[in-house]
């Protein structure tokens, strides 16, 4: 997750508390949203700190795929 953390602060020119802050609202808001299998698969790439931005970026069209069709039930 620093990795993560770490971007987020550089490509918006905030604090790392800042972006360690909005990193964790959104996993939070997303996770909430998420069926349980997939939010615990959330924590389990978050807890693997070694690539997590790279991971996110690459699967990103996928987990907002998933996102959708979760809150609108399809």
């Amino acid at each position: 997750m620093d990795e993560l953390i770490k971007r987020v602060k550089a490509v918006a020119g905030i604090s790392e508390d800042q972006a360690r802050s909005a990193v964790t609202t959104v996993l939070d808001f997303v996770k909430e949203r998420l069926p349980e299998s997939i939010a615990v698969e959330v924590d389990n790439v978050i807890g693997d700190a070694s690539g997590i931005a790279d991971d996110l970026a690459s699967n990103i069209g996928d987990m907002a795929s998933k996102v959708g069709g979760a809150i609108s039930g399809k």
